[in-house]
This record gives structure tokens, C-alpha cells and sequence, in this order.
């Protein structure tokens, strides 16, 4: 019997990966691919499932010559005869919320897992439940209490399950508008930013103490790419964010307000849309920002004591909550010289008397000539 060799294929929230699985009459392998804009960027990365043949006694280097997808060899094998194809109807891929790697179910039971952050690195990564020792192709996927993968596919399962059947976005939204409420008055206006697609997010604008103040809701849902290769056990503090922005109303017009504030609108969905991250101290440039100024500085530092406070805790997690703050051209350039010149720009602007209210200030570095 000849099976095709595409079985399953989903893509990912933000359509930047596609996830399949392929067998033919041989195997069967689970991938995840970059779509067309990441493909230069990011590497085909896959997971061996089963052998649809009897393992082989030694490396199948015949097929890997021929650029066909090699049987596993026997030592690796928790299955040394040959397995039954697997039926499309009952595989089940689900994404990990941070969009970037994914786990395949079948029929309720975990098959493969493909961590998000291999993605950022040149060794493939991936756990087989049909895998018994590590190799080239796959690594034992081992069980709950063994390998801390198939414990995390486990609790992204019931994540999907809440938001599925729960009110996850009411608790959400309720616990950040009590938080920002608190601080800042009664919310104003409320503007959605998700355009009816998952995740909800949003934007609430609020006026305090003579400032027009939006403050994002609904980025934290989601850990960020990235984070965890770059930061491991440290990924926790970094992974989840808020954005926010305040305009001093003496200054600004709340139309005018309101037209900078729909950068963060934009800047929402970056982290997903580019398979990236935002963090202390980055910028990002904008049509949006007033006249003069050509970016968005990124910065909690920029707050002062009164602004400066704990977001509710997501998944484990205290997201951040970053001031966003408009920046020349020639300040732009300055923080991204150096690793660490969003954080002196951000220092340079305190010096300065700046905070993250947006006041008409003078450039705090020199232009270049």
C-alpha cells in the first residue's frame, strides 16, 4: 500500500511555521518549517516518529544519501518490528503558546515534542515516544517525570483546554484593568487591538493627574520567542510583557495622544509576527511618533515611583510592563551601537529630568555630523 507523504500540516498562530508530518511506506517524521520570510533566517527542524519497516541493525546511510528520511537503527528503537502507519485522523498538533515550537498527539497520547527555542540554534532537538536512547534524529521523550518537555506538553495541553472552554480572557482582562485602575483612575476608553483573533488584546486609556496614559492588555497571555534559549532559568523575568505610554495632556492633544499610542497597537504582535523578542532597553521605529522624534524606546526604568508596580502574574510568570518613549533618529542610532546603549539612552534621559511621561525635550545625545 503507498501512503501520501503529507498527513498533517498546521501552521502556527502567526503563520511564520508550519508544523507537519510526513510518512511514506518507510517512516514517519514530524517537522517544523519556517514559511517563506523566515526560511533564509531559520532551519527545517524534525523529529523521527516511527518505522513503518523493521529497524535496521546499523544506520540507514543508504536513505540519507538519497535525501530520503532514514529508518531509526534498532538500538534506538523501542519498537523493533514494524509499526502500523499512522492514521491522519487522529494526530493533533498543538503549538506552544511562545509560537514557536510544537507537540504532536495521537489519538490523546504524546507522540514527539519540538522544542520552540531549537529553533535558535544548529543542532536539531527533538523527543520520540518511540525513541529509547538519544541520537542523531531524536531523543527519548521519555514520560512526565523523566523528561521536562513531555511535563510542559502536558500543561500547554490544558492551556489550549482553558481557553477553549474557559473565560480565561475575562480573568485576564479584569485582573490587568484592576491593576492599572488602580494606579492611574477609571479607564476612558478601550480600544481592541487582536483584529478577532487569538489572543485577545487591547488597549485601555486612562487620564491621571493631568497625563493621557494606554496601557496594553492581553501581551502577557503568551511567552515571547526567543527567551528561553537566550536566557534559560532566568527566562521566567523576561518572557512576558506589557507595553505602555503616557503623553503629557498639556502638551498634546488627546486626538494626538491617542494617534502615538496606536504604536503599541502595532507593537503588540511583533514578538509573534517576527519570531522575536522585547525587552528592556530595545527600540522600535514608527511612522507614529511625533514630529522630530523617528522611534519608541522600550524601558521600565523610565518610570518613576508611582508608576513603578507589580503587573498580576501569568502562567507563573510577573510579566514586565515597559514605557514606551519616543527617541530621535540619532538617539536610535546611540542605543543600538552597543549591547547595552538602550539602557545608557534610558539612563542619559533620567539624567536629563526625562520619565516616562512624553514631554517637548531636548536630544540627549550628538547628532552625527
Amino acid at each position: 500500500m503507498t501512503y501520501q507523504p503529507l498527513i498533517a500540516e498546521v501552521h502556527n498562530q502567526q503563520h511564520t511555521l508550519t508544523a507537519i508530518v510526513e510518512q511514506d511506506e518507510r517512516t514517519a517524521y514530524f517537522y517544523i518549517w519556517p514559511t517563506d520570510l523566515f526560511r533564509s533566517q531559520y532551519a527545517v527542524r524534525g523529529c523521527w516518529l516511527r518505522n513503518l519497516l523493521p529497524a535496521p541493525a546499523q544506520e540507514d546511510r543508504a536513505a540519507m544519501e538519497q535525501g530520503i528520511a532514514p529508518l531509526l537503527s534498532a538500538e534506538f528503537c523501542r519498537t523493533l518490528e514494524a509499526e502500523p502507519p499512522l492514521d491522519p485522523a487522529g494526530l493533533q498538533v498543538l503549538w506552544e503558546p511562545s509560537d514557536d515550537g510544537a507537540a504532536l498527539w495521537y489519538y490523546g497520547q504524546l507522540l514527539a515534542v519540538i522544542p520552540g527555542w531549537s529553533l535558535y540554534q544548529d543542532k536539531q532537538v527533538s523527543f520520540s515516544a518511540g525513541c529509547i536512547k538519544k541520537n542523531r534524529l531524536t531523543a527519548p521523550l521519555g514520560s512526565a517525570s523523566t523528561n521536562d518537555y513531555y511535563a510542559r506538553a502536558e500543561h500547554q495541553r490544558q492551556f489550549w483546554r482553558d481557553w477553549h472552554d474557559g473565560n480565561e480572557w475575562e480573568r485576564v482582562q479584569l485582573k490587568l484593568m484592576e491593576s492599572y485602575q488602580a494606579h492611574f483612575g477609571e479607564s476612558v476608553k478601550y480600544y481592541a487591538i487582536d483584529q478577532g483573533s487569538w489572543p485577545p488584546m487591547a488597549i485601555s486609556q486612562h487620564w491621571h493627574q493631568g497625563a493621557w496614559y494606554f496601557l496594553t492588555l492581553g501581551m502577557s497571555i503568551r511567552p515571547m520567542p526567543q527567551v528561553d534559549y537566550l536566557f534559560d532559568e532566568l527566562a521566567p523575568q523576561y518572557r512576558r510583557i506589557e507595553l505602555a505610554m503616557a503623553v503629557d495632556g498639556e502638551v498634546m492633544t488627546e486626538g494626538n495622544a491617542v494617534q502615538m499610542a496606536s504604536a503599541l497597537a502595532e507593537f503588540a504582535h511583533l514578538p509573534w509576527a517576527r519570531l522575536t523578542w522585547l525587552g528592556e532597553g530595545h527600540t522600535l521605529a514608527s511612522e507614529v511618533a511625533p514630529v522630530g522624534f523617528e522611534s519608541f524606546l522600550l524601558a521600565n526604568a523610565l518610570a518613576d515611583d508611582a508608576a513603578q508596580f507589580k503587573l498580576p502574574k501569568r502562567d507563573g510568570d510577573r510579566p514586565t510592563l515597559l514605557w514606551a518613549t519616543p527617541i530621535t533618529e540619532a538617539e536610535r542610532q546611540f542605543a543600538q551601537a552597543d549591547e547595552l546603549g538602550g539602557q545608557q539612552l534610558a539612563e542619559r534621559l533620567m539624567a536629563a529630568g526625562n520619565n516616562h511621561i512624553f514631554r517637548p525635550r531636548q536630544q540627549v545625545v550628538d547628532s552625527e555630523t
